[in-house]
């Protein structure tokens, strides 16, 4: 069965010519359709679309690093011709004029975009639930979240309908949903991947990165769409190294530090014990394992939902039914039409986000809640580059528990939120931090974090791995 072979094995069947690319997407399009109506993880399936494509590859096979390969696209990332929905009704019938730069490096690199998936509304969310159109399931658990907002991305890779496919993290939203998902999700240095059409949440926390189950495939995807942008100057001008050769390098002598502060968090048993398992095989691999201390890590969900609901409030202003997207139809006014499309057009907890964030950034409140939060901010960077000076990565939990029911958490915003206690963190001091399936419990995966110096994405996939040919989590698929 193709739809269970590796990216490389993929590329390798194609080159020597032994497959054809249509065969390839043929497999993954029937594994789509064979599991899509219990996941939904697709708003917009491009299956087809690829396959016209693959039959015109067919005849012409070029060595490029992901030909013919299948790729899916969270919904915020635009692909030309194709609608860009974000998840919500303000941007249901929006059809994006132009690629992001890291659509364009893939078509370069021969990938097949194989469909836009499912997130929660404008990337707000840890569950996939806010979509407007409907929730993603877990494909371990259909009872169960995929975890978010880049839960379609992380489902899709979990159940193979698609081999790898990219999202975006702005506090957590690629790692806690690979966690929940049991595939592995890298979350670049703020910088390292070009944000150009990228739809922003909060744009000084927002990255686009990979999903895999195997690394090798990840570290792969991240050479195609890593490198300097003129487009988003915020983009780093910085050398992209040979992940895939640097993944094969000996970690013996690695100095992994573990912050003693996360564990004043509350985190299920199972999940601490398959986390405990993970530093014993590292150390029993020949890395050192320390405590650290981040002293203001507990400030860090605090300190996130002042920046980003501010920095969403400023992003989302441009949604107000002039230019594009959704338009209220009954209104008496330009300002009742602003208002009416606004609530009709958002759902529930963009709405929530943008009302903190005006507020945050309104006279009279902007010194005591964004100015104390960027100050904040400062120090946990700080923290970290403290910790850094001591040892080589820092190791966590993914998330405090393995991925919850559907409905659970809707009702209760602040329990949502702290499902990214463990990984907020790292999208405030920009860094990289990549999550990896570290064990089973009650059934479900469960997810190590970890996290490197700035632009240090190499050693983090170095330790995964060495990982994953310990624990061979990739062999594990779920509905087959």
């Amino acid at each position: 069965m193709l739809w269970k072979k590796s990216v490389y094995e993929l590329k390798n069947l194609i080159l020597k010519r032994e497959v054809k690319v249509s065969e390839v997407l043929e497999s993954f399009a029937n594994r789509f359709f064979s599991t899509e109506g219990k996941i939904k993880a697709f708003i917009t399936p491009l299956y087809e679309k690829a396959l016209e494509e693959a039959k015109l590859m067919d005849e012409n096979i070029e060595d490029k690093p992901l030909f013919g390969i299948p790729v899916a696209i969270k919904d915020n990332i635009n692909v030309r011709g194709f609608p860009t929905t974000c998840g919500s009704k303000m941007l249901e019938n929006y059809v994006s004029p132009y690629d992001a730069t890291v659509i364009e490096r893939l078509k370069r690199a021969g990938a097949l975009i194989v469909g836009k998936t499912n997130m929660d509304e404008f990337a707000m969310g840890s569950s996939t639930e806010y979509s407007a159109f409907f929730p993603t399931r877990n494909p371990w658990d259909l009872e169960r979240v995929p975890g978010g907002s880049s839960g379609g991305s992380a489902a899709c890779v979990a159940v193979l309908s698609a081999p790898v496919s990219l999202g975006s993290d702005t506090g957590g939203s690629i790692r806690q949903p690979a966690s929940f998902c049991g595939v592995i999700g890298l979350k670049p240095t703020y910088g390292r991947v070009s944000r150009y059409g990228l739809v922003a949440f909060a744009s000084s926390l927002d990255q686009i990165g990979p999903f895999g189950r195997r690394t090798e495939d990840v570290a792969l995807l991240m050479e195609v769409i890593s490198g300097e942008d003129p487009k988003d100057s915020t983009c780093a001008s910085l050398p992209v190294p040979k992940y895939t050769e640097e993944i094969k390098k000996d970690i013996k002598g690695l100095k992994v530090g573990v912050p003693k502060e996360f564990f004043e968090f509350d985190i299920q048993r199972e999940v601490l014990e398959s986390f405990n398992a993970f530093l014993k095989e590292l150390d029993a691999q020949g890395c050192v394992i320390e405590e650290v201390s981040l002293p203001h890590i507990k400030y860090a969900i605090p300190a996130y939902y002042v920046i980003a609901p501010s920095e969403a409030s400023s992003n989302l202003a441009r949604y107000d039914g002039v230019r594009y997207g959704y338009r209220a139809k009954a209104y008496s006014d330009l300002f009742e039409m602003y208002a009416k499309t606004r609530d009709e057009g958002f759902g529930q907890e963009v709405k929530r986000r943008i009302m903190i964030g005006t507020f945050a950034l309104s006279s009279g409140y902007y010194d005591a809640y964004y100015l104390k939060a960027m100050k904040v901010r400062a120090l946990i960077k700080r923290d970290f580059e403290k910790a850094f000076e001591k040892v080589d990565v820092l190791a966590s939990p993914t998330t405090p528990t393995v991925a919850f029911k559907l409905g659970e958490k809707t009702q209760d915003p602040i329990q949502m939120y702290l499902s990214d206690i463990f990984t907020v963190s790292v999208n405030l001091a920009g860094l990289p931090a990549i999550s990896l399936p570290i064990g089973f419990a009650l059934g479900l995966p469960v997810g190590g974090q970890l996290i490197g110096k700035p632009f240090d994405e190499g050693t983090l996939l170095r330790v995964s791995y060495l990982w994953e040919h310990t624990y061979k989590h990739y062999e594990l698929v779920p509905l087959s």
